[in-house]
């Protein structure tokens, strides 16, 4: 799935589309996906200036991005949209860089009408280097004031 058909599915757009491509899908269980970081992303001057890093949160967005398009892609999911609720449980083993390509995996947990389960993990080569759990809800978009 490349830029196109991702933008198709999530609402999300630069700066804060994080996934450059899926790699992997298995429809309402597993997804993968790929993002290269660059010195250029928004956040990047102002965060640790002279030491740069990708944050932990970043990296779980990532994963809860490709959770969103695992839900979102099912034809009962039009018109809705997952919103976050809860990180019950999120780790950073190593750090993320400008420069680095991470892959990204999202495994659906549960998956319900109203809500769902993820979870979520981050690599670098085969490095674990960040992993969560998140929960969600679906809303209406139009409920939200978002376009679509």
């Amino acid at each position: 799935m490349m830029q196109s058909e991702i933008q198709s599915i999530l609402p999300h757009r630069y700066p804060f589309l994080l996934i450059d491509r899926v790699t992997e899908f298995i429809p309402g269980q597993r997804i993968a996906g790929v993002k290269t970081f660059t010195a250029n992303e928004s956040y990047q001057p102002g965060h640790f200036a002279g030491c740069p890093i990708i944050p932990c949160g970043i990296l779980l967005e990532m994963t809860t991005q490709l959770g969103a398009i695992l839900v979102l892609e099912r034809p009962e999911m039009t018109g809705k949209i997952p919103v976050v609720l809860q990180i019950p449980s999120a780790q950073m083993y190593a750090l993320a860089q400008p420069g680095d390509r991470v892959r990204a995996e999202a495994e659906a947990l549960k998956l319900r009408e109203n809500f769902g389960e993820l979870r979520g993990a981050v690599y670098r080569g085969k490095e674990l280097i960040a992993e969560g759990k998140m929960r969600f809800a679906i809303a209406e978009k139009q409920g939200l004031g978002v376009g679509g």
